[in-house]
C-alpha cells in the first residue's frame, strides 16, 4: 500500500512540474518559467513624404494690378511749306536779271511766267503763239501798253480780253490753248488777268524760241 501511495505522489509532482512549464504532458523537459512574450515593436515605417519641393508661383508677389498708363496722343503732323518759286527751269536770263516785275514766255514749251526781282511770283502757265507764218517776235521786249478788252481791227474787231503788248501788233491776252494765234500770246482767262494785274508798262518782256 506503501508503494501505492509513493507512486501517485510520485506521478502528482511530476504532473505539477508540467503545469508550471507550460508544456504538456509529452513535452521532454520544462526548464523553468517560459519568458514574457516580446512586445511587438510599432511600425517603423513613416508616412511617405514628399521628396518634390513645393512649387512656386511665378505670378508677383503683388497682387495689385498697376493701371496702364494711356499713350500719348502723337501731334498733327505739321503740314509742309509750299514749295519756294525757283528761277532754275525760267530759260529767260534777261528777265530773271531784271528788277521789278517781269515776264518770260518759252514757246517750244508753251509756257509762261511772272518774275518779281528775279524770283518767279507766278507760273509756269500753259500758253500758245503764234502759228506758222504768224510766229511771236524772239527776244528781249517792254511792255508798251495794256487795255482791258482790246478789240483787233485786223480781225473784225475780235475781242482781246486784257491784253499786255510788248510788241507792235502782238499782246499777252485770254484765248484759246488749242488754236493758234496770229502772233500773239494766248492765255486763260485766269493767267491773262494775273499777267494784266501784275505788269506795268515799261516792264522786261522776253520770248525765248
Amino acid at each position: 500500500m506503501k508503494r501505492v501511495l509513493v507512486g501517485m505522489a510520485a506521478l502528482a509532482a511530476a504532473f505539477g512540474l508540467v503545469a508550471c512549464s507550460g508544456g504538456t504532458a509529452g513535452s521532454a523537459s520544462g526548464g523553468g518559467a517560459m519568458p514574457a512574450a516580446a512586445s511587438v515593436p510599432a511600425s517603423s515605417s513613416s508616412a511617405p513624404t514628399s521628396s518634390s519641393a513645393p512649387a512656386t508661383s511665378s505670378s508677383p508677389a503683388s497682387t495689385s494690378a498697376k493701371p496702364t498708363p494711356k499713350p500719348t496722343p502723337k501731334p498733327a503732323p505739321k503740314p509742309k511749306p509750299a514749295p519756294k518759286p525757283s528761277t532754275a527751269d525760267v530759260p529767260c536770263a534777261a528777265a530773271a536779271a531784271a528788277s521789278g516785275t517781269s515776264a518770260c514766255v518759252d514757246i517750244s514749251a508753251h509756257r509762261a511766267w511772272l518774275l518779281q526781282d528775279g524770283k518767279v511770283i507766278y507760273g509756269p502757265v500753259s500758253m500758245l503763239p503764234g502759228r506758222k507764218g504768224h510766229a511771236t517776235p524772239t527776244g528781249t521786249f517792254h511792255v508798251l501798253s495794256k487795255e482791258k478788252l482790246h478789240l483787233s481791227k485786223q480781225f473784225d474787231d475780235a475781242p482781246m480780253p486784257n491784253s499786255v503788248f510788248f510788241y507792235p501788233g502782238d499782246a499777252f491776252h485770254t484765248g484759246s490753248l488749242k488754236v493758234y494765234s496770229h502772233g500773239c500770246v494766248h492765255l486763260s482767262a485766269t493767267s491773262s488777268l494775273r499777267f494784266f494785274n501784275t505788269l506795268h508798262i515799261g516792264d522786261v518782256v522776253q520770248v525765248v524760241p
